[in-house]
């Protein structure tokens, strides 16, 4: 028996979210989950095809599959803001172009990746003087830190795991990610970055600016926060100082 049947409007009717992961990420999405929970706001997550090891050639490789990836979205959903969550990645293609190529495959108001989004973040918190802690091996880390320097930041400490295989950096304790925190941030900061969307740093964020009395921003937690700007709402789950109301 056929049944005629109504339409309704999207999911968000709030906000529309796209997250492109890399393949190898196991922590940006749980984290985004925890960051929005609301019914009306609703996020899509496609995959993009990602190197065993961060180095600067896997990276760069991205370039060429980011249109395929926010391809994937959803394709007749208006997105309000679409982040491409990749700090190290982002930093080697470059803010402008990943827009470029976003924009080319999937309707987004706004295009957002980590290294943007932890910059407006550190201006939020009026920081200048900072403190890096990354999981990356110097090839990698050294132009984030460039990157830095040249929006106008001071890096006063910069403290590295040396890792390049995504699958170990997924599995960095947060215990060991607090300690190296601790070490960037001890005195003459204004704030700490945790750079990468797989290391796990949510849980460790307020605990570790009580006890360093600074702001802490990672790039899971500012992509969320600035995607919500972009989109025009706020996250349900408030992690650090970045996201305190006011």
């Amino acid at each position: 028996m056929h049944m005629d049947y109504d339409l309704t409007d999207p999911i968000g009717s709030r906000a529309t979210l796209g997250l492109i992961v890399l393949q190898t990420d196991e922590t940006i999405e749980p984290d985004f989950r925890r960051l929005f929970t609301a019914r009306d706001v609703a996020l899509y997550v496609s995959r993009v095809p990602s190197g065993a090891d961060v180095t600067p050639e896997t990276l760069a490789a991205m370039e060429a599959e980011l249109p395929r990836a926010a391809g994937l979205l959803p394709p007749k959903l208006n997105f309000d803001a679409v982040g491409y969550g990749c700090t190290s990645g982002a930093t080697v293609i470059g803010p402008d172009r990943v827009a470029e190529l976003v924009r080319g495959a999937a309707q987004a108001v706004a295009v957002s990746n980590p290294m943007s989004a932890v910059l407006a973040g550190l201006r939020a918190v009026g920081a200048r003087r900072i403190g890096l802690v990354t999981p990356y091996i110097e090839a990698v880390t050294a132009p984030m830190r460039a990157v830095l320097e040249r929006e106008g930041f001071e890096v006063v400490r910069a403290v590295s795991f040396g890792e390049a295989e995504e699958a170990k950096v997924a599995r960095i304790d947060p215990g060991s990610i607090r300690e190296a925190a601790l070490g960037a941030g001890r005195g003459g900061v204004d704030a700490v970055f945790l750079s990468c969307t797989n290391l796990r740093t949510l849980d460790i964020i307020d605990e570790t600016e009580a006890r360093l009395g600074v702001p802490v921003i990672s790039s899971n937690q500012a992509l969320g926060w600035h995607m919500a700007r972009l989109a025009g709402i706020s996250c349900d789950g408030v992690v650090g100082r970045l996201m305190a109301p006011g």
